[in-house]
């Protein structure tokens, strides 16, 4: 009878251990099956990266590929305002060497003559320029000369002043005499040549030194004197031919609306749009960050 219970006993304990094992078993491919019921057919979806939110945005530096392309554009804007206001005005507000040339002309004249208006109105444009040049370069060295705020802040300042310049005019045109020094010619002069500057500084913020969009004579040798000038990939002889392409058309466009009846007002109105379009271009452009990761 002993060895009878003590078989039965070990029977037993088999038949517990083999029913907690399949126990087990079967709890397990239940929350297998669970789980592969909650799992979606196509695995675990990607985690997409969270949009940047705009004020984060405009704290990354902008990447300097291809922002050659605004900085040409700058060349149509520049073409606008010197041959509009060389006929209205009788002055260059961006052309800096032009009115260091009739500066010089004016001092030469005081040994026979009394200088006329054009002496002040060249030597009011450079001082303007001057200035400019002085406080948007130090805008730009604030932070980052590229952070993507601190080029809409530039280009927003030169696209309001150019508004208002062009906002002068319209209420107060100026009159036919270039010889004129008064008030509504004065003022539109000092500050179309402060901003003048603002695309030139970032053309060197954006390392794209040869592209400062205010002067042809550099670029002229630059192009010419490429030893590349054949080749069929050349980046940079496409700029330098671009250049003064886009000047010109600047230049026939603002002559075109100098001797129309809209006057330089619609020269002063495009460029003006032509820069809240930068402004749009800065902060739609790609950063660093994006450039690198593609």
């Amino acid at each position: 009878m002993t060895n009878d219970a003590a078989n039965s006993t070990c029977t037993g304990d088999k038949y517990a251990i083999i029913d907690v094992m399949v126990r087990a078993v079967d709890g397990g491919v239940r929350n297998t099956a669970v789980r592969d019921e909650e799992t979606p057919l196509l695995g675990s979806p990607l985690s997409r990266p969270q949009k940047k939110s705009w004020k984060q945005r405009l704290q990354h530096d902008v990447s300097c590929s291809w922002s050659d392309a605004v900085l040409l554009a700058c060349y149509v804007v520049t073409g606008l305002l010197d041959s509009s206001s060389i006929q209205v005005w009788g002055t260059f507000v961006s052309m800096q060497t032009g009115n260091t040339v009739y500066v010089g002309l004016g001092l030469a004249s005081l040994a026979t003559s009394t200088p006329g208006p054009r002496l002040y109105k060249s030597a009011l444009s450079i001082a303007s320029f001057c200035l400019g040049s002085f406080l948007f370069a130090r805008f730009h060295r604030l932070v980052s000369p590229r952070r993507r705020w601190v080029l809409c802040a530039s280009f927003t300042i030169q696209a309001l002043l150019t508004s208002a310049a062009a906002l002068i005019v319209t209420l107060q045109p100026p009159g036919p005499n270039t010889d004129s020094l008064a008030w509504n010619v004065l003022v539109p002069i000092t500050l179309m040549a402060f901003q003048s500057c603002g695309q030139a500084v970032a053309s060197r913020a954006l390392k794209q030194n040869a592209l400062i969009s205010l002067v042809l004579t550099s670029v002229y040798c630059d192009l010419f004197s490429d030893k590349e000038l054949f080749a069929l990939d050349n980046v940079a002889r496409n700029q330098r031919a671009a250049a003064p392409t886009l000047l010109l058309v600047g230049v026939i466009a603002g002559g075109l609306f100098a001797q129309s009846s809209v006057g330089i007002a619609g020269a002063l109105w495009i460029a003006a749009g032509l820069k809240l379009c930068m402004v749009i271009a800065w902060f739609l452009w790609r950063s660093e960050e994006e450039t690198e990761e593609n």
